[in-house]
């Protein structure tokens, strides 16, 4: 007679799955902030999807921010209406805002790499508000540069014209970043206490 005993084998680790059930919470919250948005002139709504980015890095790291954010580009382009006004498809990939929703998922991967400063995530009461702050101030810079850049291509603008145009929504993610910095901070202390 062979053995009766069953032995669990354990396929995935715990925090691999932890890791993926947060990316796809930011995916989905990424997803609901898209939708709060104020259509602007030019093309390029205010919208509040950055702050996907912001909690994407901060709370899983370089690869499962990157993985969340990539994760949100992957449904829309698939046509599922997660951007803003609940819009989806390969055609808002190739327009205006398109290369702002690429820089996303580079942006989450600055801002876990220099917030977290290793590849797997630590708590977020660990991270320290100066390396948050700085994590979020050089996230922008990716979404930024591919956003611009992006724009300045498919809307036929030069680079200057392309980033005079944006200069408005600068000031907006300034005070994003300063919101989410003090989220990050007041939960560091609200689970420190703990």
């Amino acid at each position: 007679m062979g053995n009766t005993g069953s032995e669990a084998v354990e396929l995935v680790d715990s925090e691999t799955i932890r890791n993926l059930s947060g990316a796809v919470v930011i995916a989905a919250l990424t997803a609901v902030l898209a939708q709060f948005s104020i259509p602007l002139p030019g093309g390029i709504p205010f919208s509040f999807q950055p702050f996907g980015a912001f909690f994407g890095g901060l709370l899983l790291g370089p690869l499962w921010g990157g993985f969340a954010l990539g994760l949100y580009v992957l449904a829309g382009v698939a046509g599922a209406p997660v951007f803003s006004n609940a819009t989806g498809g390969l055609g808002v990939i190739a327009g205006p805002t398109g290369g702002f929703l690429l820089g996303f998922v580079v942006g989450a991967v600055v801002i876990g790499a220099i917030s977290h400063r290793r590849l797997s995530p630590r708590p977020v009461e660990t991270l320290g508000l100066g390396w948050v702050a700085a994590g979020l101030l050089a996230g922008l810079a990716p979404i930024y540069a591919i956003g611009i850049g992006w724009l300045s291509v498919v809307a036929g603008l030069s680079l200057v014209e392309a980033t005079g145009s944006m200069a408005p929504f600068f000031i907006g993610d300034l005070l994003k970043i300063t919101i989410t910095a003090a989220v990050v901070a007041s939960s560091g202390e609200l689970l420190s206490r703990r």
